[in-house]
């Protein structure tokens, strides 16, 4: 298996890939061959420009910071033959003091030849957070919300661009590779997601679901809550699962809007645990304060970019999964707990082929914009998974290859 997985800077994606990486160490073998070797190609670049400071490569003058990527690159393509399952740590694009500048080449990516093309994202605040304790670069919340749809973009037209590497023969006889496959993924908020990449990466055959719940609606509901974080961790003890609520920030919009109807200037976040050994950042200087300050109006400066994404990006969710799987919960009014998103992912699963299922925790009966999306309706989650069970729809073996 080859992957490449890009993320916009703030992301801190080498932490996060190293676990996967001992995951598979755990899990395949103990490691060698079996297990997954990663290129960090922003690690390579540094080694392979000694005298570049770290954190500047990407001052450097474009025409060197090309030739030192396809350097690397070079290097990459000739030892990967020597690994079962490599994995490519990279961008796609950068949007730095050169601007907005690509960071691939189409002719390395076909020797590549990549299975798998996932793009990472993260909440924007915690992207922020990162800049500033990490890169000097002056930046907006706006500057950040526009790389991520640049970075989810780029990635998605490189593995889209697959088919230029095949031979007009391969085309037309139908002989060509397969094409690879593009994934959005969430580095996750409270816990980490790097189960659901192994998953991706040496469980390809689980089933891939999109969970679907309410979430500004019962925010306020910690019963509630509770039970939609239990349907979400029962899901994901199952599946291969992309979260939605990993990215939250419509959360932040809201507490940005509250704040500025009485007057506050700024809201505090929770600060970023500070960096572990192995981070390669000084643990000391990078420590943050219990709580992070963002300015109001920055924040309602990106109030439309928040729905816009969440739009965009839940839909890519559901569409790169195999199924739907939603919880609609019953409020404290007795009240089904079904928000106008839920009811649109519901029709978008739907309208594009994906298994629906709904448990409908209500005592009301669900309405007919419901039953006729769903391939079924479950009055709880126990017999949703029973009946998952029943049809075959957990993978064969554990998460250990036996």
């Amino acid at each position: 298996m080859r992957i490449i997985v890009t993320g916009q800077v703030g992301l801190d994606k080498k932490p996060y890939l190293n676990e996967v990486a001992a995951l598979a160490a755990a899990r395949e073998g103990g490691g060698g061959s079996a297990g997954l070797h990663i290129y960090h190609i922003g690690d390579m670049m540094y080694r392979e420009a000694p005298d570049v400071p770290p954190g500047r490569i990407l001052d450097l003058p474009l025409a060197r910071l090309n030739s030192l990527r396809r350097a690397v690159m070079r290097d990459v393509i000739s030892d990967m033959h020597r690994h079962r399952h490599v994995l490519i740590n990279t961008h796609a694009t950068f949007r730095w003091k050169h601007g907005l500048f690509s960071a691939f080449d189409f002719d390395q990516l076909a020797a590549f030849s990549a299975d798998l093309y996932i793009t990472m994202v993260d909440n924007i605040e915690s992207i922020h957070q990162r800049m500033v304790r990490d890169h000097e670069l002056e930046h907006s919340l706006k500057d950040l919300m526009v790389w991520r749809e640049e970075e989810i973009l780029a990635t998605e037209i490189c593995a889209r661009a697959h088919v230029l590497s095949q031979s007009p023969d391969a085309i037309a006889n139908g002989t060509q590779a397969p094409a690879p496959k593009f994934f959005v993924l969430s580095r996750g908020r409270k816990t980490s997601t790097a189960e659901t990449l192994y998953r991706l990466i040496f469980r390809p055959g689980m089933k891939k679901v999109y969970p679907s719940f309410p979430m500004t609606h019962v925010v306020d509901q910690p019963d509630v809550l509770a039970e939609v974080d239990a349907f979400r961790a029962a899901m994901a003890e199952k599946f291969i699962t992309f979260d939605p609520g990993d990215v939250d920030e419509k959360i932040l919009a809201d507490q940005a809007s509250i704040a500025a109807r009485h007057g506050q200037l700024f809201i505090e976040i929770p600060a970023l645990p500070t960096p572990g050994p192995g981070s390669g950042l000084d643990v000391a200087a990078a420590a943050l304060p219990p709580a992070y300050k963002l300015a109001v109006r920055e924040v309602l400066d990106i109030a439309g970019d928040i729905d816009g994404q969440i739009y965009a990006r839940d839909f890519i969710l559901v569409r790169q999964s195999d199924m739907i799987v939603s919880y609609i919960p019953e409020l404290p009014n007795g009240k089904p707990g079904l928000s106008s998103g839920v009811e649109r992912e519901l029709q978008h699963a739907h309208e594009h082929g994906k298994n629906v299922f709904v448990i409908w925790k209500p005592k009301k009966d669900p309405s007919p914009f419901v039953t006729q999306t769903a391939n079924k309706v479950f009055p709880s989650v126990a017999e949703a998974l029973k009946y998952f069970d029943q049809k075959g729809f957990f993978s064969q073996h554990d998460l250990f290859g036996s």
